[in-house]
């Protein structure tokens, strides 16, 4: 019985510990979050119906702006690398449904640097040729960078999306 508790009290303070560094932000608003500008624009709105029921669809349009002195990078040192955690904000929509494919959170992430990589083999004739591929060497956010995304929310009828906005680094 203890045992169940003490995991009901962290699920709940683990939960809780998340949404409390989240912000919220609505149709046209510009928060700060630790120097970066993030911006949340809905761009149109329609309605549509799924499963029998009527819902708003939004589309909406996220950015996020570095006005700190501090860039972000993480450079990799071998390929390939598998990297997850490029991201700098996600904003989620609370009263999204998620139906037909739709989205719940938009996620603004690191920009790819490409750098490209010459290489020479032999090809399936025996014959010596050299290639150029691309390869990503880093990601990065520099100061005064603006990343951009658009996302597609469905809620229920008569509501706006209800969106919070937190950092992810």
């Amino acid at each position: 019985m203890k045992n169940l508790i003490f995991s009901l009290n962290l699920s709940l303070f683990l939960f809780f510990g998340i949404q409390a560094n989240a912000q919220k932000i609505s149709d046209g608003q510009t928060v700060d979050v630790n120097g970066m500008s993030v911006t949340f624009t809905i761009l149109n709105k329609e309605s549509v119906e799924a499963g029998g029921k009527q819902y708003d669809r939004y589309k909406v349009s996220a950015s996020v702006k570095n006005n700190s002195d501090k860039a972000y990078n993480i450079r990799l040192s071998s390929f390939p690398q598998i990297v997850s955690n490029t991201g700098l904000v996600e904003l989620d929509c609370i009263n999204a449904t998620g139906a037909k494919l739709t989205s719940k959170k938009i996620q603004l992430k690191m920009k790819a640097q490409m750098i490209n990589v010459t290489y020479s083999a032999y090809d399936k004739s025996g014959k010596f040729t050299t290639s150029t591929i691309p390869v990503t060497g880093s990601y990065y956010f520099d100061p005064g960078d603006t990343i951009s995304d658009n996302a597609i929310f469905i809620v229920p009828q008569g509501e706006k999306p209800d969106v919070s906005v937190r950092n992810l680094r």
